[in-house]
């Protein structure tokens, strides 16, 4: 394969609405990661789930959305952290309670290197590089999550951690809602086929991430602190 075959935008050239639902991914490789996915841990309801959400981030036109907005590559990326990885965390929950502060700092630090604008754009124009922020997303998200919802994890900790883990992607949403120019060159100029200007497409990109993740956030901290009640009332959760 020459050079040009990576140097590309996975899921593009970026759609125009006239043709968006059209633009199903349909590579075999994704769609037999998510079929081995499927066989390891579909059998539990939580791991059915995230098997489905992956497919919306993947196999969905919102996969060549993504590369014409960063406004749907952030939905995709919500999808990947605050839903698909707390799934399958409890679908695949590790043995013992381990350390909170170490998967919360690497999930932080790969969420916020790959909103970099360079990083990001790399990522965006190189096969490689896309399937690298999106493996690390996931797995770094997944491993967070494993740690916070293990059912011999202090509640309060968890829901601190929670906490914490929405409140860094508030930040960065917010950095990104207040720039005073588009950071993201690959989205320079397809949002303007949607109605948007970039600075608005970056805007509406920082919101989605204060309120739709707030609220998954929100949901899996509520669940951690029913638990937290229930075991301290001597019920099973």
């Amino acid at each position: 394969m020459g050079t040009e075959f990576w140097s590309r935008i996975y899921c593009g050239p970026a759609p125009d609405p006239s043709e968006i639902w059209l633009r199903w991914n349909l590579d075999p490789a994704v769609l037999l990661g998510l079929l081995v996915l499927a066989c390891a841990v579909g059998r539990r309801r939580p791991g059915a789930i995230a098997v489905a959400v992956l497919a919306v981030a993947f196999v969905s036109p919102l996969c060549a959305l993504s590369a014409s907005l960063f406004s749907a590559r952030v939905v995709h990326h919500i999808l990947l952290v605050a839903a698909a990885a707390p799934l399958l965390a409890l679908a695949w929950p590790s043995r013992a309670a381990g350390s909170l502060a170490l998967p919360f700092v690497v999930s932080t630090v790969v969420l916020w290197a790959w909103h970099v604008p360079r990083a990001y754009d790399l990522a965006l124009s190189f096969v490689p590089a896309y399937w690298a922020m999106q493996v690390s997303l996931l797995v770094t998200a997944t491993a967070f999550w494993r740690a916070v919802l293990h059912p011999q994890q202090a509640g309060g900790h968890a829901l601190l951690l929670i906490l914490g883990g929405y409140v860094q992607m508030a930040l960065l949403g917010a950095l990104l809602t207040f720039a005073p120019q588009p950071l993201y060159a690959i989205h320079a100029i397809a949002p303007l086929d949607w109605g948007l200007w970039p600075l608005q497409d970056q805007q509406l990109g920082g919101l989605l991430m204060w309120v739709p993740a707030g609220l998954l956030y929100m949901g899996w901290g509520a669940a951690v602190a029913r638990r937290a009640w229930l075991s301290a009332e001597g019920r099973p959760a």
